[in-house]
């Protein structure tokens, strides 16, 4: 295959794109509101990319989304991901976040530290923000300490990291943050 492809899929949450070469995945799309957001977002981010029907890599890839975002236990790591436009430091960060077991979750701190760059906590936030591959590198369990957000990669459309935390079955731990993540907050009252 020459170039790049893209395809499009049903998940439990809506229709997620996913865009690969004859290397690997190149990155995966979550459901935008609607199809048509989907793929606009698509098409800006990888204009060359021509709808295809799946490469045995790519429905690999989409077969584990479908079940992950089904509350399943997929593995990855089978799934070929091209990163050839992706920053050393990054892929760094990416294969320590494939590491984190489901359910459980790391601060940019911990992972900036375990890779032995703990001054780089602000380069760890950026790589993840940065994370082209949803879902097959889970940067959802990855918290900005103290910081949290619930924004994740531009490739993560209307799923929040809250709800893919929840799929997996994380716990609350000791963090503020994770804890308010995971529990509903009620609304204000009104006075």
């Amino acid at each position: 295959m020459a170039g790049r492809a893209y395809a499009i899929f049903d998940t439990a949450l809506g229709r997620c794109g996913i865009i690969w070469s004859g290397t690997g995945v190149v990155a995966v799309q979550l459901p935008e509101a609607r199809e048509i957001d989907t793929r606009r977002r698509i098409f800006l981010a990888h204009p060359e990319a021509r709808e295809q029907r799946p490469s045995e890599n790519a429905e690999l890839a989409i077969e584990g989304i479908v079940g992950l975002l089904q509350g399943g236990e997929p593995d990855f790591s089978d799934v070929g991901l091209d990163a050839g436009g992706v920053p050393g430091f990054n892929r760094r960060v990416y294969e320590h976040t494939c590491a984190i077991p489901r359910g459980e979750t790391r601060t940019c701190h911990e992972i900036a530290k375990a890779l032995g760059a703990s001054g780089a906590v602000h380069s760890v936030a950026q790589a993840i923000a940065k994370n082209p591959y949803m879902l097959i590198v889970p940067c959802h369990r990855v918290l900005e300490a103290g910081n949290y957000t619930d924004r994740l990669s531009p490739y993560a459309g209307m799923i929040s990291r809250r709800r893919l935390l929840a799929l997996e079955g994380a716990q609350p731990v000791a963090s503020k943050t994770l804890f308010e993540v995971l529990l509903p907050v009620a609304p204000p009252r009104a006075s």
